[in-house]
C-alpha cells in the first residue's frame, strides 16, 4: 500500500481531521518549510534514535528548530549511551527510509517496541506538521489530534522538557 494513503486512511478511520499539501521531495527540514510558508503549524523535527546495543529505540518529537541535547535526551530514558538509528534500523522497525521519518512511521512497528517522546515545548502549539511516510507531502493537524493518533494505534508517549 502506497504509505501516504496509509496515513490518510487511518487518520480518516480515527475521524480525525488533517489537510495535506503536496510539494516536490524535501530532503531537509527547511526544505519542508519552504514548501509550507503560510500554513499555521509548528514544524516538527522526528528523530529516531537508539541506545547502543539495539535493544531500545525512541521516537523523538519536538520544534524543527531546536536542537537535540543528547546527553539531556539519554538522561531521561536512562540509557549509558544514545544515537541516530541505523538506516537498517529504521527500516527494520518503522519500514521507512531516512528523511521521512514522522509519527505516522508507528503505522508500520508492529512490534510496538518504539517509545515515544513529545518536547513539551510543542505541544502547547494548535497545530503540528509532518511528513505522511513520503517527502512529497507535508500533513498539518491539530496537536490533540497527534496525540490521540499515537494512543489509538496502540502506543503511549512521555512528554518530555528538552
Amino acid at each position: 500500500m502506497n504509505l501516504s494513503l496509509q496515513v490518510e486512511e487511518t487518520l480518516k478511520a480515527l475521524a480525525i481531521p488533517f489537510e495535506i499539501v503536496e510539494h516536490p521531495p524535501a530532503l531537509t527540514t527547511a526544505e519542508a518549510d519552504s514548501f509550507i510558508t503560510g500554513i499555521e503549524g509548528v514544524r516538527t523535527k522526528s528523530m529516531f534514535l537508539t541506545n547502543k546495543k539495539k535493544t531500545a529505540y525512541y521516537l523523538l518529537i519536538m520544534d524543527d528548530e531546536k536542537r537535540l541535547d543528547m546527553d539531556k535526551f539519554k538522561e531521561i530514558v536512562g540509557a549509558n549511551r544514545i544515537k541516530m538509528a541505523s538506516t537498517d534500523s529504521l527500516m527494520e522497525q518503522l519500514q521507512l527510509p531516512p528523511g521521512v521519518v514522522s509519527v505516522f512511521g508507528l503505522l508500520n512497528n508492529t512490534k510496538k517496541n518504539v517509545q515515544v517522546f513529545f518536547d513539551t515545548e510543542i505541544l502547547d502549539k494548535k497545530k503540528m506538521s509532518f511528513h505522511p511516510n513520503v517527502n512529497t507531502k507535508t500533513i498539518f493537524l491539530s496537536t490533540k489530534d497527534v496525540l490521540k493518533f499515537v494512543n489509538a494505534i496502540g502506543f503511549e508517549y512521555t512528554i518530555i522538557d528538552l
